[in-house]
């Protein structure tokens, strides 16, 4: 059997943590920053976690994560 291919797009958008869950980058810190709260932007620029309903199709994307 040979290796799975990882999908290189996801490997640098996710990390998995030691308890399973994968880690990802907030949206909305890129532009248009003027229009937003401080809130909004303190809260963007946060880590998160991947929802429970995407974990799978993530951890299919890094089979050797």
């Amino acid at each position: 059997m040979p290796k799975m291919k990882t999908r290189r797009a996801a490997a640098k958008r996710f990390s998995l943590t030691a308890n399973g869950k994968f880690k990802r980058k907030r949206a909305n810190l890129r532009h248009n920053l003027e229009k937003r709260t401080q809130v909004q932007k303190k809260r963007a620029g946060k880590q998160d976690y991947v929802s429970a309903a995407d974990h799978k199709p993530v951890a299919r994307m890094l089979p050797y994560a």
